[in-house]
């Protein structure tokens, strides 16, 4: 018989999908797809997203900020390019209305602007808080102020009021509601003002010893302004110009930016599982496809179909199956991503360009390889069945896959997965950590099959038990194969679970109900017993309080240092200003030490958090040399400690443990929960003058909107991998479908009545879900306790109710997906089912 290989293949095909003999391999190919191809649309158009809202973010093309004035060279090179410029100044200051108005004042953050600004992007401004916004090119007239909304609530002023900014009176005349390039760091927590440059001199607040930031904006086109960037970075370090560097879009808020990246990790992992549990799914379907098409092929092997033309027609069937699951799954994808933009509406710009091919490229290369190198396998041992089989029909079984096709097949699978985690380290513990867990299921899974043939004893034990038992060590292999797909599965579906709860939870107590939203600095140490009382008197009873020291470090290990000796950016400005710095004979609750000890009033010691000491090269034992008011302060590093920047609560880089140091100049902080008292923050700033307030509730209340938006997205994907997580136990239950089948027909036969056999498949399904539960519960604690501790970074606790839990919740899927999978089995006329197997 002369057939082409795709003719045939074609034919098969259709025949296949009739018949549903497919349905399970594209499911599977498609959810994988689907989950890899959602998290690679969205987190593409956000890349993209944020590549376009750069310069709108930064106010330019490129900004230049420093310290000081901006050298004339650099203002001179951009306009000999034909860049337009436009330079801005900020720093804190205190506005207040008039004593007729309630005096009332406010640390603010003031920008001084001119004509041109801003660069890049538009301002968004409103008549009065919550009114309708209108877009401007403009900036405030002279005379005028625009300001925060939360500078009217704070002094109790109204727009066309007076606002006093030291010897000047301004008008208020607009609500700044979107300032494009406002940036981050601390002031930028403090309300805006905006003010004309022309009014600048007016207020008198620009002093000799005044710490201002300056900012020289340019744009234009892309071939000058990379010029300009190339030529600045060079003066820079030519030039030797201190306090000034480049702009980036770098920055942000640590605490919302160690959230996000979290969230992005844990998508990423959700979809890495769901990418593994399908290539479990297709590995057990495409092994029951094969063993129902082993009699069909010996036929064509009658009729004269060559090897080559069988293998090939099913290979070409496998392709074409492949290009249409992995379709549907980026078509899924790509639907299924918009869902991302909506839940995280707010935090990503909804008007996000258009997705590049990447994605869809990525997706179609990652369903065909998994089914390529999990579903082919098997199949392609069709083309080697024997004609005899069609009057034999024990000769000719499937025989196991060859291992170096499977390891080239898995080791193209897994390089995918670690190019789409976007984390080595993350990809590497969840592909080797699933690898490592089949070898452990496959040889306790064994052990137990063995064990339960020899503890049960036929002669005392139900009938039920005797022949559930018989059934599972009669096919110990086939036991095996069940055991370890269930407890994949059932691994991920725990991992996930444990570890969604326990991320969640450390987002949560990054900002708790009574996290800080004040911070106080400035406090003068004669007047901390009376702030801290009257604090105590406003209803604060927790509060941080710290002496704030201003140091710089000139030494280490005798050596005297510069930002010279450093070639990291970071390093040399670290060295190049003054740190904060701080002593407590208590190490800081919210501090972990890492390295070293931490030892209550220890002279001459001193603790460093560990981010800095990288950056800078320094380890235990070191010994830093500090310039404190003109007082030379030199310790020996006892300790490192991991400080969590994002936790809202007063850190320092270096602490002293000792309660006081005397004879060093020093101020005091403190955060705190501020009481609902109205009027509270006005009657402690007149009590202390002196002192600056910030007022963090806005930044707070974004943290928590952020916080939920990211905890949807991430239990919206969580679906996905828990439908593949059902897929793999269907598969896995259903994979010896024809085997009971025929099994139970012949016991029928024999007079075994229908309740006995369901006995038998209950015990059966819910012993071996049992044990596939137990096992991935342990499993899923030791890979969950790897992904915590070095890739999302949070303590991990470890439940001694997870066995149990995991043990009961296997038992009552995997007799689920029986039910549903095999529950025509005992339907079936004996004589139908019997005849299958004879034919």
């Amino acid at each position: 018989m002369t057939i082409s290989f795709w003719r045939l293949g074609w034919r098969s095909l259709w025949r296949d999908l009739r018949s549903g003999e497919l349905r399970l391999l594209i499911v599977a190919v498609t959810l994988a797809v689907a989950s890899l191809t959602a998290v690679g649309f969205f987190a593409d158009r956000l890349k993209g997203g944020l590549q376009r809202d750069a310069r709108q973010l930064l106010g330019g093309d490129a900004v230049l900020r420093s310290d000081n004035p901006t050298p004339a060279a650099f203002i001179e090179k951009a306009r000999s390019l034909g860049l337009d410029v436009v330079q801005t100044m900020t720093f804190p200051t205190m506005g207040r209305a008039s004593q007729a108005q309630g005096g009332a004042t406010k640390l603010v953050a003031l920008k001084v602007v001119e004509p041109g600004y801003p660069l890049r992007g538009k301002l968004r401004l409103a008549d009065e808080p919550g009114g309708p916004e209108s877009v401007v090119q403009a900036i405030p007239a002279a005379g005028d102020a625009w300001v925060d909304a939360g500078v009217l609530d704070a002094i109790g002023l109204k727009i066309g009021d007076t606002l006093l900014l030291g010897d000047a009176q301004l008008r208020l005349a607009k609500i700044i509601v979107i300032e494009p390039d406002r940036g981050a760091g601390f002031m930028s927590f403090s309300p805006r003002i905006m003010i004309n440059r022309i009014d600048v001199a007016a207020t008198g607040l620009i002093q000799p010893a005044s710490r201002l930031t300056y900012r020289m904006a340019v744009a234009g086109e892309d071939p000058q302004v990379k010029t300009y960037v190339t030529w600045a970075e060079k003066e820079l370090e030519n030039r030797e110009v201190r306090g000034a560097q480049l702009d980036s879009l770098e920055g942000g808020r640590p605490e919302l930016g160690r959230t996000l990246e979290r969230a992005e990790k844990f998508l990423n992992l959700v979809a890495l599982l769901a990418a593994l549990l399908s290539a479990v799914a297709v590995a057990l379907a495409a092994r029951g496809f094969a063993a129902n098409h082993l009699d069909d092929c010996a036929m064509l092997r009658v009729l004269g179909v060559s090897q080559r033309t069988i293998a090939s027609s099913y290979a070409f069937e496998f392709i074409v199956i492949g290009l249409i699951a992995s379709g549907l799954g980026v078509a899924f994808g790509f639907s299924v991503h918009y869902v991302f933009v909506a839940l995280l509406a707010g935090l990503v710009n909804s008007s996000l360009p258009a997705a590049s091919l990447w994605p869809v490229m990525f997706g179609m290369g990652m369903g065909l390889t998994l089914l390529l190198a999990f579903g082919l396998p098997p199949v392609l041992q069709l083309a080697q069945v024997p004609p005899l089989r069609v009057i034999r029909r024990d000769v000719g079984g499937l025989k196991p896959a060859s291992i170096g096709v499977l390891a080239l097949g898995v080791a193209g699978f897994a390089t995918l997965l670690l190019a789409a985690s976007s984390d080595l380290k993350l990809g590497l513990i969840a592909v080797g950590g699933f690898a490592g867990a089949v070898v452990v299921f496959a040889s306790l899974s064994w052990l137990a099959v063995k064990a339960l043939r020899a503890s049960v004893n036929e002669t005392t034990a139900p009938r039920w038990l005797v022949l559930a038992t018989r059934q599972i060590s009669a096919r110990p292999a086939y036991a095996v194969v069940q055991v370890s797909a269930l407890a994949v599965g059932l691994l991920a579906l725990v991992l996930l679970v444990l570890l969604r709860t326990d991320l969640i939870s450390s987002w949560r107590q990054a900002t708790p109900k009574d996290a800080p939203n004040r911070f106080v600095i400035n406090v003068m140490p004669d007047q901390g017993d009376a702030f801290t009382q009257a604090l105590r008197d406003g209803g604060v009873t927790k509060f941080d309080w710290f002496p704030m020291i201003r140091g710089r470090l000139i030494a280490v290990n005798g050596k005297d240092v510069s930002p010279e000796n450093y070639a990291d950016d970071r390093a040399k400005r670290l060295i190049d200003r003054e740190f904060n710095l701080s002593n407590s004979a208590v190490k800081p609750e919210q501090n972990e030490v890492v390295a070293g000890r931490w030892t209550e009033e220890e002279q001459g010691a001193i603790s460093v958090e560990e981010g800095i000491a990288e950056t800078l090269g320094l380890k235990l034992g070191d010994s830093l040399k500090f310039d404190i008011g003109g007082i030379p302060v030199e310790s020996k590093i006892t300790s490192l400690r991991k400080v969590d920047w994002g936790s809202l609560r007063a850190n320092f880089f270096v602490m002293y443990p000792v309660q006081h140091l005397p004879d060093v100049p020093a101020t005091y902080m403190s955060a705190f929960k501020a009481p609902d008292t109205p009027g509270f923050d006005n009657a402690l700033v007149r009590s202390f003058p002196n002192i600056t307030t910030v007022d963090m509730t806005a930044t707070i209340a974004q943290i928590q909107r952020v916080l939920d938006q990211v905890i949807r997205a991430v239990e919206f994907l969580f679906a996905f991998t828990l439908a593949a997580g059902l897929v793999v136990l269907f598969a896995a239950v259903t994979a010896t479908r024809e085997e009971r089948a025929r099994e139970f027909a012949i016991m029928r036969a024999v007079g075994a009545k229908s309740s006995l056999l369901r006995q038998v498949q209950r015990a059966e399904l819910l012993g071996v879900g049992l044990l596939a539960g137990f096992l991935a519960s342990l499993v899923a604690t030791a890979v969950g306790w790897a992904l915590a501790k070095y890739v999302f970074e949070f303590a991990w606790s470890v439940s001694l109710w997870v066995p149990l839990f995991g043990s009961i919740s296997g038992a009552l899927l995997a007799w689920a997906a029986g039910w549903w999978g095999l529950r025509d089995i005992l339907r079936r006329p004996v004589v139908d089912t019997l005849r299958r197997a004879a034919s």
